[in-house]
């Protein structure tokens, strides 16, 4: 290097992978892991003074010493970095584990090990579990005791809802912490921060502002996927330049940065900029496009909007949830079965992932696109929610109360209910509604399209039937 400008390390030693750099060199995204709190992008509301997730990385805890916590969030959105900090405080021990790879018998020997540091050191240990979900019960039965008597500060990482993959008693004795995806101005600040960081690309990469837009659009509030897909890009660039540039010489100017171009960028993660924005106009204006095309049986514009929005790096179960919704209120009892394939195809989405998430959701696109239209239901619970807003619907009739309890005879639950199987065709004619509401409410209109104009003559007989009680 001259003196005609900064000095800037040798571009392969800033990145790893490639063939360039040095195969031992942590990915950039673990560089740039946060060293604390004030690193921390995102995340505000978890992380506000005295919250319970702030007070255990600063090593306060309650008046029996510092809760475990369960953390639950998307990838990239921090869990790793949060439980070493988590670590660092008081000089704690920090062990982590993968549920992928370990069992009962590696969670032993870290908790006799923790018994260990704490009657000889007065050290507390700091367990993380990455992926607990993927533990069976048995196996997060086996840390209750060290967590209840507080051997360890557990501090438990999950893409999976705590509600169904974590067992009560682990959930009752920790602290649960909801992370969200990072926004755009935090995603972006973490590629800012990489470039100019020393521990990351140390300013010797610029980064133009349609590929720095890039970056942040594909990251999806994951900020691992920002810092990967950035030093992918990197290489991409590095291998652009000339051999003599590789070597140090930066095209020849001395101090010079190599820039990053949204093309390079592109090719690096192999996906197209697409003018989609995820938090803005763009994000909304899409997705809404996409629910009219489908309602207004467009299938090839629906379609289109599929590809954009995946193409944009949109989160596909965001899409899948959309469709769901779609299927009961734009189609509805005109195709009953295009719910059951909306409702299978989220639920193969969140188990598949992409590029292959991109075909489930198409036909289900197309399912709602072509399928008949009816929106009775969603007209039908709307108008039956405002008349319960609107202070009507008395007490339940007598005879529909609960009676499989003690006393319920005595009050005259039940007394008088004809049960409708008894009936000949299946059908009781009986009081239903509140009395207030009794032969008054039809809020169910069938429209007479696809399978609901089977539904409309049924409909009508049963008000007929049910309607004559004598």
């Amino acid at each position: 290097m001259s003196d005609s400008g900064p000095d800037l390390p040798d571009l392969p030693d800033l990145f790893h992978g490639g063939g360039t750099g040095d195969a031992s060199t942590p990915p950039l995204a673990v560089r740039m892991r946060p060293r604390s709190l004030d690193e921390v992008r995102g995340q505000r509301d978890v992380l506000r003074p005295g919250s319970p997730l702030r007070r255990l990385v600063e090593g306060s805890g309650g008046p029996a010493g510092p809760l475990s916590a369960i953390i639950w969030g998307p990838p990239g959105t921090g869990k790793t970095t949060l439980a070493h900090l988590v670590a660092s405080a008081a000089d704690r021990r920090f062990v982590e584990l993968s549920a992928v790879t370990a069992g009962v018998k590696d969670v032993r020997a870290v908790l006799d090990a923790a018994r260990r540091d704490r009657d000889l050191y007065d050290r507390q240990t700091v367990l993380f579990l990455d992926e607990i979900h993927r533990f069976t019960k048995a196996q997060q039965d086996s840390l209750l005791p060290a967590v209840e008597n507080r051997l360890v500060v557990l501090v438990a990482a999950t893409t999976e809802n705590p509600s169904f993959s974590i067992i009560a008693p682990l959930l009752s004795r920790s602290v649960l912490v909801t992370l969200t995806p990072l926004d755009d101005d935090d995603i972006g600040a973490v590629v800012d921060a990489a470039l100019d960081d020393e521990r990351g690309l140390a300013g010797a990469f610029s980064l133009e502002a349609s590929a720095r837009a890039h970056l942040v659009r594909i990251a999806g509030g994951d900020a691992r996927r920002a810092l990967t897909a950035l030093e992918a890009a990197a290489g991409v660039a590095v291998d652009a330049q000339p051999l003599t540039a590789r070597d140090g010489g930066f095209g020849g100017e001395s101090g010079i940065p190599v820039g990053i171009t949204l093309e390079q960028t592109e090719q690096a993660v192999a996906q197209a900029a697409v003018r989609y924005d995820r938090a803005g106009d763009q994000h909304y204006d899409v997705a809404s496009a996409l629910i009219k095309s489908m309602r207004g049986s467009d299938v090839d514009a629906a379609l289109h909007y599929l590809a954009r929005m995946l193409e944009a790096g949109e989160d596909p179960r965001f899409i899948a949830r959309r469709i769901v919704i779609a299927a009961s209120e734009d189609v509805g009892m005109a195709d009953p079965t295009a719910l059951q394939t909306a409702v299978a195809a989220m639920h193969a989405v969140s188990q598949i992932g992409m590029p292959e998430a991109r075909i489930i959701l198409a036909q289900a696109v197309v399912h709602n696109a072509v399928a008949p239209k009816s929106n009775a239901s969603y007209l039908a619970i709307g108008a039956a929610i405002a008349d319960v807003r609107a202070g009507k619907g008395g007490p339940v009739p007598p005879h529909l109360r609960g009676s499989g309890y003690a006393g319920a005879a005595r009050l005259g639950h039940g007394d008088g209910y004809a049960y409708a199987h008894d009936a000949p065709d299946g059908v009781a004619a009986q009081q239903y509604l509140p009395d207030d509401l009794d032969g008054t409410t039809d809020y169910y209109q069938p429209t007479g399209r696809g399978f609901e104009e089977r539904v409309l003559s049924r409909v009508a007989w049963l008000r007929e039937r049910l309607a004559d009680r004598t």
